[in-house]
């Protein structure tokens, strides 16, 4: 299901009806593409529901997707904004997601929406986990995904020792230790959504820049080992694919 101009690699078989290849032309392109994108899978969800949830992904990469999406004339109200994963760090931070997301989502129009930010000063990790895993009894309308250089997205590491419990929790988050993986950097103890917490979002969309992240995406699906490329995790199924967005 991949678009027409972005072939899927015939080695990827039949995880390329899990997922639909966006190719855009330029940076601007791309930005807008996915904020609309982002919007419109809210407002379908607003009309259907009182409250809806959203689910960022930290990092440098979907920055300005968020100021974007921050200008959508939606009823911001009435969304509850939450993360995908987090460093264990407080919100405020300058390293944590929560501390991206106040800065470039949490503006303008989405100023109004509900932040669930997933640490706090004094709580434990092992409460934190507890309060992600009741606020995602509300099944999310859209999770916004990145993936790092070595396969991994949310905080789902390859080689991490705590992967096989992740990939394999019914829990929608759970508290990973990163330690040894290099993608984690000195952030190793982290919150992360799980694949089970994946699979309860309505749509999934995942963010990607660069010829090298395309040919790491492509080298994943060929592969076909989740444990190998944790991104895999992210993809969908034939009825709700996951929606790449990649420029080059």
């Amino acid at each position: 299901m991949a678009d027409d101009h972005s072939p899927t690699p015939s080695s990827a078989g039949h995880l390329s009806s899990r997922y639909v290849l966006h190719a855009h032309p330029n940076a601007d392109a791309w930005v807008w593409a996915a904020a609309v994108a982002i919007a419109a899978e809210l407002r379908r969800d607003l009309v259907l529901r009182p409250r809806v949830r959203l689910l960022l992904s930290g990092g440098t990469t979907p920055a300005p997707v968020y100021a974007a999406l921050a200008k959508a004339p939606l009823e911001w109200d009435r969304v509850d904004v939450a993360l995908v994963d987090e460093r264990w760090l407080l919100p405020d931070d300058p390293d944590s997601n929560a501390r991206l997301v106040r800065t470039h989502l949490l503006q303008d129009h989405a100023g109004a929406a509900r932040f669930e930010p997933l640490t706090s000063s004094g709580r434990r990790i092992e409460d934190a986990v507890a309060i992600a895993n009741a606020h995602a009894h509300q099944a999310a309308s859209v999770a916004v995904l990145g993936m790092g250089e070595d396969g991994h997205t949310a905080s789902l590491f390859p080689g991490m020792a705590d992967l096989d419990r992740a990939l394999g929790s019914r829990q929608s988050y759970i508290a990973v230790d990163a330690n040894g993986c290099s993608g984690a950097r000195q952030w190793h103890k982290r919150i992360s959504l799980t694949p089970a917490g994946l699979a309860r979002t309505r749509a999934r969309l995942l963010l990607l820049q660069g010829a090298r992240k395309r040919a790491v995406f492509e080298q994943a699906l060929a592969s076909g080992d989740v444990h190998r490329w944790p991104v895999l995790a992210a993809l969908g199924t034939s009825d709700s694919p996951l929606h790449v967005h990649w420029y080059a």
